[in-house]
């Protein structure tokens, strides 16, 4: 395909920080120049040399979202349900950015572990491109959810996941996605829901999401992936704790956020678990 079409749809990669990339010339492909209309194959190995940024999310000083940790390079939110990260259409000043911006003007918000807009919990940011450098590909995330129907045993969903041909937002099984594995742990259930803790060995949009509804049980009030919201008016999803090597030191740091109330409310029984996460 296209570099211009490999780099903004399986990297990411925004339109703007590729405009400036292609400005400075600071694309190369093999150690040399490439243009962004060439094509590029398997193998090959694309380099860019990413311009300095500033501080672009306006600031928000209404928006105060609880802090969990701080250090010099790093900052982990609670996040709250309805809160986007980054601004987007119809979510201009109240995203994580903004709150982010409201504190450390001019500094660029670079969001580690990137929640939905409806999932809770602990976000890491970074407050220095070293600190995002030293974190990103080593933090590690784990994740608690309700979700439908009765599950007694722990178990494994090893499906590839791609998106949906016909929807940008929508993801789903196929056989030519991308390797996907979630492992699953029932925590507490009753009978209506189950409450699974998760480990994921890959880290694709909506993969919890996805996963759980390919095997018969989909998070409680996951509208985008066929549930009922009677009980709960967002998918329940709560990123439970980050662990990651704090950048001034080396050291394991650990943060963890309790289960929020409305995740809680679908378990009677959750009051004594929240206490212990």
């Amino acid at each position: 395909m296209q570099l211009e079409s490999f780099l903004r749809r399986e990297k990411q990669v925004s339109r703007r920080t590729l405009s400036k990339c292609k400005r400075l010339g600071a694309i190369t492909c093999g150690g040399k120049s490439i243009r962004t209309i060439d094509r590029v194959s398997p193998g090959e190995v694309i380099v860019l040399e990413l311009p300095e940024e500033h501080g672009t999310a306006a600031p928000n000083p209404a928006l105060h979202v609880p802090v969990l940790y701080e250090s010099e390079h790093i900052l982990v939110y609670n996040k709250p349900a309805d809160m986007p990260c980054h601004p987007s259409h119809g979510h201009y000043t109240d995203t994580l950015a903004n709150a982010f911006a409201a504190a450390y003007p001019g500094t660029p918000f670079r969001c580690i572990n990137r929640l939905d807009r409806n999932t809770s919990g602990t976000c890491i940011a970074a407050k220095s491109a070293y600190g995002a450098g030293f974190i990103q590909q080593t933090a590690e995330k784990g994740y608690i959810a309700a979700v439908t129907g009765p599950l007694t045993e722990g178990g494994t969903v090893d499906a590839p996941i791609a998106r949906e041909r016909n929807s940008v937002i929508l993801r789903c099984v196929r056989e030519d996605g991308k390797p996907s594995i979630t492992h699953y742990t029932p925590l507490l259930q009753n009978e209506k829901y189950t409450l699974l803790e998760f480990r994921l060995e890959t880290g694709r949009t909506h993969q919890i999401r996805v996963h759980m509804a390919y095997i018969g049980h989909p998070l409680a009030g996951d509208d985008l992936y066929g549930t009922e919201t009677e009980d709960i008016s967002r998918q329940a999803l709560h990123c439970a704790w980050v662990r990651f090597p704090e950048p001034e030191t080396g050291n394991t740091v650990t943060v963890s956020a309790p289960l929020p109330e409305d995740i809680c409310a679908l378990f009677p029984e959750a009051i004594a678990f929240r206490r212990r996460i």
